[in-house]
């Protein structure tokens, strides 16, 4: 499995598995906690969920996915904007930590930012939540550049894990200025300037949104090149670089096992310039959806 290294130094796998839309349906929970058993067998040994997915209930499945293999496994779970304060957090933390019956959190993210709650202090509380063993890192989610400016300056600001955001072959305005600010620079030594150190990008909804993406013909063309699917395409794509994770939903055994060999695709200079005739990349900024 490709790996990825956040700023501490720990290499976290390219390809994870996401749990947007799990544990919302009981009679689905076994068939969810298999398919994520099976991406680890597989080495998709990250798991990113949140406490608003199912309102909890994907914490559950994941608690139930990693049941007895927990050191094989980063657990990415996220908590809501309205439980960032530092009251609310450290209630909200212990409550995931309940949930997926786990000592510590490995990578604690903001779902996304709402102003009339300090940034600074939500990053001071992540600070005291790691401090306490309760989460071994933090991070954020749909921060756009301006967010991620005045994140690294704020006190421990800098111990950014990692910002995940909307990024696919439909979605690429990252890529014209989130994404260079943040990736730029992944080959400079740790201890560099905190404003233009690497922080990675974690990609969510990688293959889009419904069947939209996955039916486009440039990319069924490509696909029938590579003896591929039209979804591993487009997670070969957003791993074509560097910096970038993937966390793609998949609660069937087949798309998990598509999933996992995308990792094996490597596109050519004629795939890129026909993904980059169809999907053009930005040219101006847009701002980045709150998902």
């Amino acid at each position: 499995m490709k790996k990825v290294s956040l700023p501490d130094g720990e290499r976290i796998p390219a390809l994870g598995q996401g749990t947007w839309r799990m544990g919302e349906k009981k009679k689905a929970h076994a068939d969810e906690v298999a398919a994520l058993r099976l991406g680890i067998d597989l080495g998709m040994t990250l798991i990113d969920t949140a406490e608003m997915y199912g309102e909890g209930g994907a914490e559950k499945v994941v608690a139930d996915a990693i049941e007895d293999q927990r050191d094989r496994v980063f657990v990415v779970t996220k908590v809501y904007p309205h439980n960032a304060s530092p009251t609310k957090l450290p209630k909200a933390c212990e409550r995931s930590l309940k949930r997926l019956r786990v000592d510590a959190i490995d990578l604690y993210l903001l779902h996304w930012r709402e102003k009339y709650i300090r940034l600074a202090e939500t990053v001071e509380t992540f600070e005291k939540l790691r401090s306490a063993g309760k989460i071994r890192r933090w991070g954020v989610s749909n921060f756009d550049v301006d967010d991620m400016r005045e994140l690294l300056d704020i006190q421990n600001g800098s111990a950014c894990a990692t910002n995940q955001v909307l990024y696919n072959l439909e979605n690429r305005e990252i890529e014209f200025d989130l994404l260079p600010f943040l990736t730029s620079n992944i080959n400079r030594q740790s201890g560099s300037d905190p404003e233009t150190s690497y922080i990675p990008i974690m990609a969510y909804a990688p293959v889009g949104h419904g069947r939209g993406l996955l039916d486009n013909a440039t990319l069924k063309k490509i696909a029938k090149r590579h003896a591929a699917t039209t979804a591993q395409i487009a997670l070969a794509w957003v791993l074509r670089q560097p910096g970038v994770i993937a966390v793609p939903k998949a609660s069937s055994e087949k798309h998990i096992r598509d999933n996992a060999c995308s990792i094996e695709i490597e596109l050519t200079k004629e795939d890129s310039a026909e993904l980059d005739n169809e999907f053009p990349p930005p040219k101006s900024k847009e701002p980045l959806p709150t998902l």
